[in-house]
């Protein structure tokens, strides 16, 4: 058995998970983010024991402890080198962890953990590498080369939403401007569907959002599917810019296989059909050799713990 945790900035969530991928048992409890790692250490350390507990298992029976970290991570030091929402800052979590398990702890990225878990829950000899795309608040990437996860010389590669995509366009939270996320993330449908009912006000674009009492990550998609041509205009864009992101992943990488995650996935053929069509048209090397697949990903919410246990097999 593995385990793994996916430490989050409001919660944090373990699971039990097998050989095969299979979560037997998970729990979670509140991120006492403002407290410092020992506080994070202990909570894990209590979820772990409650784990074991209700799964009647021994800590023989680990094999390995994973954590998925939202940040930047040194996994040979077992050091969380910093992340935004968590007040860790250079904090030895693996080595005090270990203090309560004396396991092995492996610490990554926990978008790599969920591009991990989505590459094992694939289950497909052929492919080795892969690129775990999640639409959600943000855009998070996560790179798996020969079945690893690549995270460059510093630990902080697969930042795929922060490629610029037009140059001087919407501001980014990072800083910059145009980048892949400011098209691609819910946040951006968002943003541009509010654009859209304030130009066209008598659309039923507008008429959904007003009885809704908001407008949220569906909005469009529903109008959309409904016949609004308002709402086609910004869904229409919204996939051209997905696909174009993934086009300059799959020219940069060329994967075996590319699979998109995040709330926006749940549109499943109607989000695919329209990107796989742009980018087999504009990729580098079309009909010249065999280009990516591309697919709606599997484990949604799970896959951080799936990637988190398996850093270990």
């Amino acid at each position: 058995m593995y385990l793994g945790i996916d430490l989050g900035g409001t919660g944090i969530k373990i699971g039990m998970v097998d050989e095969s991928g299979n979560i037997i048992y998970s729990s979670s409890c509140p991120t006492r983010a403002n407290d410092g790692y020992k506080v994070i250490a202990e909570d894990m350390a209590k979820l772990i024991g409650e784990t074991l507990k209700e799964t009647n298992k021994e800590v023989k029976d680990i094999k390995s402890i994973g954590i998925g970290v939202p940040g930047c991570v040194d996994n040979a030091k077992g050091e969380v080198i910093y992340t935004a929402n968590i007040d860790m800052l250079h904090a030895p979590l693996a080595v005090e962890l270990k203090k309560y398990y004396d396991l092995p702890v492996y610490l990554a990225n926990d978008a790599d953990c969920a591009a991990l878990g989505e590459y094992f829950a694939l289950n497909d000899e052929s492919v080795k590498n892969l690129i775990a795309i999640t639409l959600g608040t943000g855009v998070g990437g996560g790179i798996i080369i020969d079945g690893k996860i690549f995270a460059g010389s510093n630990s902080v590669a697969g930042e795929l939403g922060h490629m610029v995509i037009k140059s001087g366009g919407e501001k980014c939270g990072c800083g910059r401007c145009g980048c892949w996320e400011a098209y691609a993330s819910a946040t951006a449908i968002i943003r541009e569907t509010k654009k859209a009912i304030e130009k066209n006000p008598d659309s039923l674009l507008a008429k959904n959002a007003k009885e809704e009492g908001e407008v949220n990550g569906k909005t469009a998609f529903d109008a959309a599917w409904a016949g609004c041509e308002v709402a086609k205009k910004v869904v229409d864009d919204y996939f051209n810019a997905i696909a174009e992101g993934l086009t300059n992943i799959v020219n940069i990488f060329q994967p075996q296989a590319i699979v998109i995650g995040g709330g926006v996935s749940r549109q499943g053929d109607k989000l695919l059909n329209p990107i796989k069509e742009h980018v087999y048209k504009y990729c580098y090397g079309t009909g010249l050799v065999d280009i990516a697949k591309i697919s709606i990903a599997k484990l949604g919410n799970d896959a951080g713990i799936v990637g988190a246990a398996f850093l270990g097999k």
